[in-house]
């Protein structure tokens, strides 16, 4: 499980990136990793990026945070988690560097990336969406590493710190919530539930109803310094004081409204008339082989013949349908196998091509820095005032001096490197990978319809069923449905 948060920076990124490599937070720096820069000069190399691009809002960095429940992950394997969830969110396009801290009880990572990119010259855009798109790639980076989630649920949003003590067992607020709920089930009247709650060891204030001073009912557990209010912000809906005196008075109608909250879609079994009217969450809107079939197990359908009828016709089209897209079962297995085939390779050459794509965007950020700095220097060793010049023109001597150090560790020669060239071999990969994401997307889509139209044709006939009696009966079903 990881939980992710990120901010802007707007000033201070030579102390948000100190901040995050301190050796003694890091391993001695053992868990710092960068891209498309060096700890070190960080702010130049991001200072480089900015300037080169047109939008004018004053984020000059973002620090993204991502913490792991305690004990789940050694600090090494989240480390090379955040390094996956930097690649994966900025594409190889936007400089960051990734700290994992080991100074709490739990392994966190930090990363620091550039608000604008390197390739396109594009700002970072911070919105929900993106924010979204954030703990979905985290969430399918814990799964991939075998690490839990949190899942959602329909119920408000908790913060963090709740929601994990909960998961340890320890969360006040799910205590209170739990005892309330128990009194008032037991209670006979509000009076009753107000002595249950404090022999409970609660001490609670505002519970006169109609109380003009004191809206809301509060409850304070042994320990614990602030009273909780009953609110619905804080446990939703039945907890202020009015609703639960009604909770005891009126159970039977709270018991179908929280009916009606696990089940929103239920509806009552229709009446027998001369039309049958099907419950919209029993009716699958798509047609022909791809949609699921009715589950007819429910209640609604057992008391009602005309309408288990009905849900029977429909499932044996289904069935038809989906046997009807190929020969035989056989037949079918080799369709979904081929396209899975051809997802995984799709998967495989993109995962490669992504790689390479990182490598050449890091090449072409040293290339251009090269570029646009070498004047710098070339003033600089020409400068009767050495010193001066220096002073004027430090980060531009500094980014040349890095870029050319990077350039000739990848074993190339500055001199000969040019940019245009290597641009034009990011924009053909660039092309490349569209076409492999689409490709894969599809093949995944199809293997999806397919295993859709093999789970129907097992599911209606049973999967103990052998192969020809599954022919013959779907095929009979088929040829009724068209009469």
């Amino acid at each position: 499980m990881a939980y992710t948060r990120i901010h802007a920076i707007k000033s201070t990124v030579t102390k948000a990136v100190a901040y995050i490599c301190n050796p003694d937070k890091t391993e001695q720096q053992l868990l710092v990793d960068s891209f498309g820069c060096s700890p070190e000069t960080a702010r130049h190399d991001f200072d480089y990026a900015l300037s080169r691009t047109k939008q004018s809002d004053k984020n000059q960095a973002y620090h993204l945070i991502q913490s792991f429940a305690k004990g789940e992950v050694s600090h090494e394997e989240a480390h090379r988690i955040g390094i996956e969830l930097a690649d994966k969110l900025l594409g190889g396009k936007y400089s960051y560097v990734v700290a994992t801290h080991t100074d709490k009880g739990h392994p966190h990572n930090h990363i620091i990336f550039c608000a604008a990119d390197n390739i396109d010259h594009k700002k970072y855009n911070a919105c929900k969406k993106s924010y979204y798109h954030i703990r979905q790639l985290s969430d399918e980076l814990c799964k991939e590493h075998g690490l839990s989630i949190i899942e959602p649920s329909g119920r408000k949003g908790k913060k963090y710190v709740q929601w994990k003590a909960e998961q340890e067992g320890t969360s006040w607020k799910k205590r209170l919530q739990e005892d309330i709920d128990e009194c008032t089930r037991i209670a006979k009247s509000y009076e009753d539930f107000l002595r249950l709650i404090r022999e409970k060891g609660y001490t609670v204030t505002g519970e006169i109803i109609g109380d003009p001073h004191a809206k809301y009912i509060k409850f304070t557990a042994p320990g614990q310094e602030r009273p909780v209010r009953g609110s619905f912000r804080n446990f939703g809906a039945g907890y202020t004081k009015e609703e639960i005196k009604d909770r005891i008075e009126n159970p039977e109608k709270w018991q179908k409204k929280e009916q009606t909250v696990q089940e929103p879609n239920t509806t009552e079994a229709p009446k027998q008339k001369s039309r049958i009217k099907i419950p919209k969450k029993d009716i699958v809107t798509r047609t022909g082989a791809s949609r699921t079939l009715i589950d007819t197990s429910g209640e609604k359908f057992q008391n009602s013949p005309g309408l288990q009828h009905w849900a029977s016709v429909k499932n044996l089209k289904t069935a038809a349908a989906s046997y009807a897209v190929a020969d035989n079962l056989s037949q079918l297995q080799k369709q979904i196998d081929k396209k899975t085939a051809e997802a995984k390779s799709a998967r495989t050459e993109l995962v490669e091509l992504e790689h390479q794509m990182k490598k050449v965007s890091e090449l072409l950020l040293y290339a251009e820095q090269y570029r646009d700095n070498k004047p710098f220097q070339d003033k600089y060793k020409k400068s009767k005032d050495p010193d001066r010049y220096l002073r004027m023109h430090e980060t531009q001597l500094i980014l040349y001096d890095g870029a050319e150090r990077m350039l000739r560790k990848m074993g190339l020669d500055p001199k000969s490197v040019e940019p245009s060239e290597i641009r034009a071999d990011y924009e053909a990969m660039q092309s490349r990978k569209t076409i492999l994401e689409k490709t894969y997307k599809s093949a995944e889509n199809e293997v999806q319809s397919l295993q859709q139209k093999m789970d129907n044709v097992q599911k209606y006939v049973g999967r103990d069923s052998s192969h020809d009696y599954v022919q013959q009966q779907v095929t009979t079903g088929h040829d009724k449905s068209r009469t």
